[in-house]
């Protein structure tokens, strides 16, 4: 008789926390995104409601009318081939919006059961879903998108009290379609000086500003005019602080009349791997896991979570990372048409005159977006099984690992832990003497176009297409190789107001793995860790042999001698320069990142 293999498809219930700092109020509190992930599915088993975030979620009530109803224009006038889905979400936005608010400080299970039920905050969201009771796990999301966090968005807010809960709050996205939130590295945008007024910070380490940009813009404009060298100047300076004070997207139109590509790569993180579009650093993985803004030590005053990655698209194709192909039918990335493209545009000049931030009018190229969605990653586990407990199990565990998309396969074991057996991602132990690891990695297999005979006899031709495109999952029996490891070393603060750039390694340790495909196996151990005081975070990347990637060079630039970009081709998602057979492939090495080991020593520790 054949063996039972198991559950083919188990489906968690959950939703989106969506929250974000008011578009009208700058300085107020930015959470972000939160996933939040049940394991039950029975009726009596789960909330009656999805908990939004209130007043400062997606559909906040004191954002004005007038901007709903151009949003509500703005999203029935895409140019997709078909525009039911977003009528559909008009619709439902309308619905949301007209339903009544739950009243506060009313249990949940006595609240009606058709009203809007919000908080405002983590701290709220956790209390109500501990006063239902049920097993939740509530994963960050999209964490360093910069169309949502504004600029100075931080983790650290969120390990304020009660904002954080480490028995629901045990992984952490690192990869979806909106990109990669992995990395800190600084990246000033503007500086505050000690009287409050903001400046355009200069290009450090790759990165450019685009306050700095918008004056380099204007120069090259004021130059090609003719005009006297020190009006050029004040016109650049001018240029450079009202991008800084200005917020919101409409900040491009500072100078009139640009295109996406006169912007390069301004905003965005140097040298990243798929990064989130305006990438804030500080709502990074590796920030949490390195910041301590309240005290050393304390669970409820620290990160520790796995790492995942997931789809985050809207087009109903979960897990397309395994063919980089349909840009726009596996991503995100979508543009108005050219009668919305117009009623957001302006009818400007390409002067050399900046606006004041006073004056500004629509926005420019913010077009960009469109070269920064990419295909879905995945979160893996490692389960005893596939039931629905076993995975619930793993996952809680951080027994879990995320990838850019590839079925990699990786493990990642301390190897010498009180007891004896290796340990796996994900482990929290106390250590007196060196930890040493063990890091095993598969490539994932090469695909083999269109789908395999059982597909096809399962799904009807108009079925498939419509799914997949008629390109499934379709393995080969021969994987692609892993190039390297990279092992990343993160040790926590031990007071505030210790500086990060000394704490977070990237890489600490890099392994390159012998030519082949039959994976990679590497040993190694930490003699620095023995003596000290704190504690020690350890995961690890492994990278695959370039392939071509949707986006994978997202401004596709030109470079100079130093790296720099000094001419860009963005990806545009509709317009004159769209090419819809165009995906915008460039080379990248797709990759999986396990979960962190966190090593404490066995005096005091962080």
């Amino acid at each position: 008789m054949q063996r039972r293999r198991g559950r083919d498809l188990v489906a968690f219930l959950g939703w989106e926390w969506t929250q974000s700092a008011n578009l009208f109020r700058p300085e107020s509190a930015h959470y972000g995104h939160k996933n939040v992930i049940l394991r039950e599915t029975a009726d009596d088993r789960v909330p009656t409601r999805p908990i939004g975030a209130g007043e400062g979620g997606l559909f906040a009530a004191d954002v004005p009318s007038a901007v709903w109803a151009a949003v509500r224009v703005g999203i029935a006038l895409p140019d997709l081939p078909e525009i039911g889905p977003y009528l559909d979400l008009n619709r439902w936005i309308r619905e949301v919006r007209a339903t009544p608010e739950c009243p506060e400080g009313v249990p949940v299970r006595d609240l009606p059961v058709d009203c809007l039920e919000g908080a405002a905050t983590p701290a709220v969201l956790f209390d109500k879903l501990d006063d239902w009771g049920f097993e939740s796990l509530v994963v960050p999301h999209g964490t360093t998108w910069g169309i949502h966090a504004p600029e100075g968005s931080s983790l650290a807010t969120q390990l304020e009290p009660g904002m954080h809960d480490p028995g629901r709050q045990r992984l952490f996205e690192v990869y979806s379609g909106h990109g990669t939130s992995e990395r800190w590295v600084e990246m000033l945008e503007t500086t505050v000086d000690e009287d409050g007024t903001r400046q355009c910070a200069p290009p450090r380490d790759g990165y450019l500003p685009c306050c700095w940009r918008a004056g380099q813009i204007i120069g090259a404009r004021c130059a090609a005019e003719g005009t006297d060298p020190e009006e050029c100047e004040r016109r650049i300076e001018l240029a450079r602080r009202s991008m800084a004070e200005a917020r919101g997207g409409n900040r491009y139109a500072v100078v009139p009349a640009t295109k996406a590509e006169d912007w390069l790569e301004c905003g965005q993180l140097p040298d990243g791997f798929l990064p989130a579009y305006e990438y804030r650093p500080m709502m990074s993985a590796q920030y949490g896991l390195a910041v301590r803004p309240i005290a050393a030590g304390g669970d409820a005053s620290a990160f520790r979570y796995g790492l995942i990655g997931s789809s985050d698209n809207h087009k109903a194709r979960s897990g397309a990372g395994y063919k980089e192909i349909g840009r726009k039918a596996f991503g995100d990335a979508w543009g108005p048409n050219e009668t919305w493209a117009g009623l957001m545009s302006s009818n400007a000049e390409p002067t050399s005159l900046p606006v004041a931030p006073d004056e500004l009018g629509p926005g420019a190229g913010t077009d960009r977006n469109a070269s920064y969605y990419y295909t879905a990653g995945l979160v893996a586990v490692h389960a005893s099984g596939r039931s629905r407990r076993e995975i619930w199990d793993a996952l809680e565990a951080r027994r879990a690992y995320g990838t850019s998309g590839d079925r990699i396969l990786l493990w990642f074991d301390l190897l010498n832990p009180p007891g004896g057996d290796p340990a796996p991602m994900g482990t929290e132990v106390v250590l007196s003497e060196p930890p040493r690891f063990r890091v095993r990695a598969l490539g994932a297999f090469e695909q083999k176009p269109g789908c395999p005979e059982h597909t096809k006899a399962r799904l009807a031709p108009d079925r498939l297409a419509r799914l997949c495109l008629d390109e499934c999952y379709h393995p080969s029996d021969v994987r692609k190789r892993i190039d390297r490891i990279d092992v990343v070393r993160i040790r926590p603060q031990v007071r505030p107001d210790e500086p990060l750039a000394p704490l977070v390694e990237d890489p600490w340790r890099t392994f390159e793995c012998p030519v082949g495909r039959d994976g990679c196996t590497v040993e190694f151990e930490d003699p620095e860790f023995v003596g000290g005081e704190r504690e020690f975070v350890y995961y690890v990347r492994a990278l695959q042999e370039p392939s071509p990637a949707v986006n994978g060079d997202p401004m596709r630039c030109e470079r100079d001698a130093d790296g720099s970009c000094v001419r860009a081709r963005p990806c545009p998602a509709s317009g004159p320069g769209f090419d819809p057979a165009d995906d915008c492939l460039s080379m990248v090495r797709e990759r999986a990142w396990s979960s962190p080991i966190f090593v404490l020593p066995e005096r005091g520790g962080a």
